[in-house]
């Protein structure tokens, strides 16, 4: 099951990836301004835009916490935003 994105959610990523809105455009094929307007609320990410995000997140280990959550130190390793990273 693909994962529902919302605008805390996309921002979160973005942050975890340490990139600008226009870095993480780039990397989807997207404007900056629909960065913007996801992580405003103004409209929620579709189809291939649901899918990239969810690619993103998981190339770079993102794990969503709401309030409260505990913190998993393994999951905050450093690994590179974009691109392959040390595997290969």
């Amino acid at each position: 099951m693909e994962s529902e994105w919302d605008r805390k959610k996309i921002q979160a990523l973005r942050r975890h990836l340490k990139v600008t809105q226009q870095e993480m455009a780039d990397e989807m094929g997207t404007r900056q301004q629909t960065v913007s307007e996801w992580e405003t609320g103004l409209y929620r990410p579709r189809g291939a835009s649901k899918k990239m995000l969810s690619i993103l997140a998981e190339r770079s280990r993102f794990q969503y916490r709401t309030e409260g959550d505990e913190q998993d130190p393994a999951a905050e390793s450093e690994q590179p935003p974009f691109g392959d990273g040390p595997s290969g």
